[in-house]
């Protein structure tokens, strides 16, 4: 009997190991072929390309610096450079004009950049315009015979939906990984003005920037940015810019070589719990109307602190975030509804972008040549910060010098506290003498002397 039971075990175990090893997957069942993603991949990953970059970083070291110590060793008082090198990808999106659309972070501060085709070639590329606020960026390369991909309209993006990933992750070469949209609307991620990310577990993976994530039309639905990771390896979490938020900023920057935004004039808050209750609207729902800056649009169209927004062109405003990426989305001189609720009723008023306001150096103080100030943004006003962002700063101005660099936060000049662009002129005109800046930078205080 055990014999028997033994030989029984025998063959049923050649008959469970023998099948996984032999089998194979037919060509088609039936005469029907079975799915395949290949015919989609072979007419995209030719508008998919490689993105290479070189910047320059020249190396500062105190001893070097110091005149004494070069003339006793005979140190030449040549400048010591390190060339830093990166990759990422890019998707062609106008084959006509060779204009590649690919990530702000791939390209930043470059002083060289390259682009490999699929084909072979390999291009110089020119910078024609980025936008640190969406990390996004438009580069052109003079190509012919370029294949362009056609972007999707990401308002028809549905959760469950499935994409492909195309890119360049770790400088392998092209490498195509597929999910599926996980979420849309993600925020969240620190560094960026607007934010409206698809999420999907599509792989992606450092070099993978600035590449396609595409339908299966064949369409861009989005520009690969960035993943969550504790580990610093893909986790299946992967962020991507919709293609509608990409098409608006690529038009402004091959326009214009910047993104001109806006504002209506007023600073909003989150419903909390709290306000919700009060103002009789569901939590979530709306963004309360904080403060309205004077003589602007909003102050014009007679909205009011107090005023819960609720849509903005039709678009449901939920958060900050969402009335920040409408205000963001539209061009200067747009005129666009807002939808509000005031003492119980539902209004609605028309409201025209404005340009923010801004003031040059050279029209302040001499020694603030080459900057130029705006008003804090509405998600400094939601952290509480009040004062003036260093908008633009020329790379070898006096503040650059004194290591003020974009971005920064002017909260006060002389001991005098700044909270608007006006207060900042009224105490620089008062100023005699060196001028004492109160710097705010990434939670941190301290003190520039310009003299």
């Amino acid at each position: 009997m055990k014999m028997f039971l033994r030989r029984i075990f025998l063959v049923s175990s050649l008959v469970f190991f023998a099948n996984p090893v032999t089998a194979a997957l037919p060509v088609a069942v039936d005469g029907t072929p079975l799915p395949s993603l290949a015919p989609v991949l072979k007419e995209v990953t030719p508008s998919v390309v490689n993105v290479y970059t070189q910047t320059r970083v020249r190396v500062r070291s105190p001893l070097l610096e110091d005149p004494f110590f070069r003339r006793f060793f005979n140190v030449p008082d040549v400048p010591r450079e390190r060339v830093s090198q990166s990759l990422g990808s890019g998707v062609i999106v106008d084959a006509e004009n060779g204009y590649v659309l690919t990530n702000y972070h791939v390209i930043g501060r470059a002083d060289e950049i390259a682009v490999g085709l699929k084909d072979g070639r390999s291009l110089e590329a020119k910078l024609i315009g980025s936008d640190p606020d969406t990390d996004l960026a438009v580069i052109q390369i003079p190509a012919e015979g370029l294949i362009a991909l056609p972007l999707a309209d990401t308002d028809e993006l549905q959760v469950g939906d499935f994409v492909v990933a195309v890119g360049n992750p770790f400088g392998l070469g092209q490498t195509v990984t597929s999910g599926i949209v996980s979420a849309l609307g993600r925020t969240g991620l620190r560094g960026l003005e607007y934010q409206n990310f698809i999420q999907t577990d599509a792989s992606i993976n450092p070099g993978n920037s600035g590449g396609a994530l595409i339908n299966l039309r064949g369409e861009l639905v989005g520009i690969n940015s960035a993943i969550f990771t504790p580990s610093g390896g893909n986790v299946g979490i992967g962020f991507a810019i919709p293609a509608s938020m990409a098409r608006y900023v690529m038009d402004q920057l091959i326009q214009f070589g910047e993104v001109r935004r806006g504002t209506i004039g007023v600073f909003v808050q989150d419903m909390t719990a709290a306000l919700a209750g009060a103002f009789d609207v569901d939590t979530g729902q709306g963004v309360l109307v904080a403060e309205i800056a004077a003589g602007s649009a909003a102050e014009e169209a007679g909205l009011q602190p107090g005023d819960v927004i609720l849509r903005m062109d039709g678009l449901k405003i939920n958060s900050t975030q969402d009335f920040h990426n409408a205000e963001g989305g539209l061009a200067l001189g747009e005129s666009l509804e807002v939808e509000y609720l005031r003492d119980g009723k539902t209004r609605k008023t028309p409201v025209v972008i404005q340009s923010i306001p801004m003031l040059n150096g050279a029209d302040i103080d001499r020694r603030l040549d080459g900057a130029r100030f705006t008003e804090l943004m509405a998600r400094h006003k939601q952290q509480n910060i009040s004062g003036v962002l260093l908008d633009e700063l020329a790379p070898r101005s006096r503040l650059a010098r004194e290591g003020l660099a974009e971005g920064d936060i002017i909260v006060g000049v002389n001991r005098q506290r700044v909270r608007s662009l006006l207060d900042f002129s009224r105490a620089l005109e008062s100023t005699r003498g060196s001028i004492l800046l109160q710097i705010s930078r990434s939670g941190r205080t301290y003190v520039a002397r310009i003299d």
